[in-house]
């Protein structure tokens, strides 16, 4: 039976609770925090993160001991064998277990359109939960101990503890060595403060999850699996997805932020308000900064960046997007979906004589700004309608059902996806607007304590009277 998204939270708020602390004082005052004892606590989160992953991430942390002689031994010919190793064992798991079929049926359709009447052999292994996402980390970790920016550990345990840290395992963020591994490796201290806020903050994540994301849920599965719809009936329904994914994702990322700094664990930021971007680069600088953030040091950079030529910043980022499309999932969709996000790039750089700056350029309150941040997310959804879409003729006929002006009319399942746009979506942006100008993530905890008491009665009854009855998965465990 597969786990709701209620009993994820449930199950990492207690474990949370129990790693964090064994008591804790229900007063407003901080007491005096004495460092925990690390050994206890982190036997428990490794036995929990094996319970979530398997044993997968211990495959990702075979070549341990290479990165051990990857630091050691300073032979420039030896370290960049070693890197090899590692990076070509951590590309061949996460290409054995999710593309080889794709690439394999792929290219055996390509002999039979040439004619060549053959059959390809297929794994059909069951995908491991997260292997996209630790993958990442230790690609990341492997890279940086080679250039010199990290030391590599010599305790195995807490390494694989690092790899399979089960608050942000299977969606992420995709944390990087130099930030997390630290925080396992000394003594923690965890506060009264830091158990309540990571609370707050997983509770808005279970809000933003169970009512709006999976209150959304319904109506844009409909919409996208029938086919026979309006074209105003698929502009909603776009529209709906873009905040489902968002609230889906975001929320993962909020109740794994709090579960972890409940047990003492600072894990990066994921999202800042993403759909008041006024551009493509800015964009990705406030959706899944995690995974932007590692594209661009570990690939884009290394590929030249914005240096070498008019032509090869744009060739950087369409290769950069490519693989980061397919990261999501290995269908042509996704690939389409990275070209989309590619070309939006490259005609933003090729339009934009500064595009460091220019995001600070532009104002950032005022009429034109939100008739900016209005147009580009109009870009964005159609991103969202082939990142949706279960294949290339499904992205066909929906785009066609847009442009086709006279098919637009009203349906009950359109009427229904205006329904929950109102209801759901028009509060979150109006309380993401009062983020925006406050320039605060969290503004919650800064409240007065009554009103903070009302903000969470509020929202905890919400959660047990409007969640959406038949939840769903996270998007994201499917990367």
């Amino acid at each position: 039976m597969r786990a709701t998204a209620a009993d994820e939270f449930c199950i990492k708020y207690v474990l949370g609770v129990l790693c964090g602390r064994r008591r804790i004082l229900l007063d407003t005052a901080s007491p005096p925090a004495k460092p925990t004892t690390p050994c206890r606590q982190l036997c428990i989160l490794r036995m929990v993160g094996l319970a979530f992953s398997g044993p997968a991430p211990g495959l990702f942390a075979c070549g341990f001991h290479l990165w051990v002689l990857l630091e050691r031994r300073k032979s420039p010919r030896f370290r960049s064998g070693i890197l090899s190793i590692s990076v070509a064992t951590n590309l061949g798991l996460l290409g054995a277990f999710k593309y080889f079929d794709f690439f394999s049926i792929s290219f055996q359709r390509c002999l039979v359109a040439m004619g060549v009447d053959v059959s390809l052999p297929v794994l059909d292994i069951v995908l491991p939960v997260g292997i996209s996402f630790y993958t990442f980390q230790t690609l990341s970790y492997t890279i940086d101990v080679y250039r010199g920016k990290l030391r590599a550990t010599d305790q195995l345990l807490e390494f694989m503890l690092f790899v399979s840290f089960f608050p942000q395992l299977v969606a992420g963020p995709i944390e990087r060595a130099s930030h997390l591994l630290p925080q396992i490796l000394r003594r923690r201290k965890v506060t009264w403060q830091m158990v309540a806020t990571g609370s707050q903050l997983a509770l808005v994540g279970f809000f933003k999850k169970i009512v709006i994301a999976d209150g959304l849920a319904g109506s844009v599965n409909f919409v996208y699996g029938s086919g026979q719809v309006s074209g105003l009936s698929v502009v909603l329904a776009t529209y709906a997805f873009a905040f489902q994914i968002y609230c889906d994702f975001s929320g993962y990322t909020d109740i794994a932020r709090g579960i972890s700094r409940m047990m003492g664990f600072d894990i990066c930021e994921n999202f800042r308000l993403p759909y008041f971007a006024t551009n493509p680069s800015e964009f990705w600088q406030r959706w899944h900064i995690s995974l932007s953030t590692w594209l661009r040091d570990y690939l884009y950079i290394p590929l030249g960046g914005n240096r070498g030529g008019r032509f090869a910043t744009p060739r950087n980022l369409a290769l950069t997007m490519l693989i980061g499309g397919l990261w999501h999932g290995a269908s042509i969709h996704f690939v389409a979906w990275g070209a989309y996000q590619g070309f939006l790039l490259m005609v933003f750089r090729m339009f934009s004589r500064d595009s460091s700056t220019i995001a600070d350029r532009v104002p950032r309150r005022g009429p034109l700004f939100w008739v900016k941040v209005v147009a580009y997310f109009q870009l964005t959804c159609y991103g969202w309608l082939i990142f949706r879409a279960k294949g290339m003729t499904t992205v066909r006929d929906l785009t066609l059902s847009i442009l086709d002006i006279g098919n637009y009319r009203w349906e009950a399942i359109g009427l229904a996806n205006c329904y929950k746009l109102c209801i759901l979506v028009v509060p979150l942006v109006v309380f993401q607007v009062y983020q925006y100008y406050k320039n605060e993530m969290e503004p919650w905890s800064r409240w007065p304590m009554l009103m903070q008491a009302i903000f969470y009665f509020v929202l905890f009854y919400l959660i047990v009277l409007f969640g959406a009855p038949q939840q769903s998965a996270f998007i994201y465990f499917q990367f």
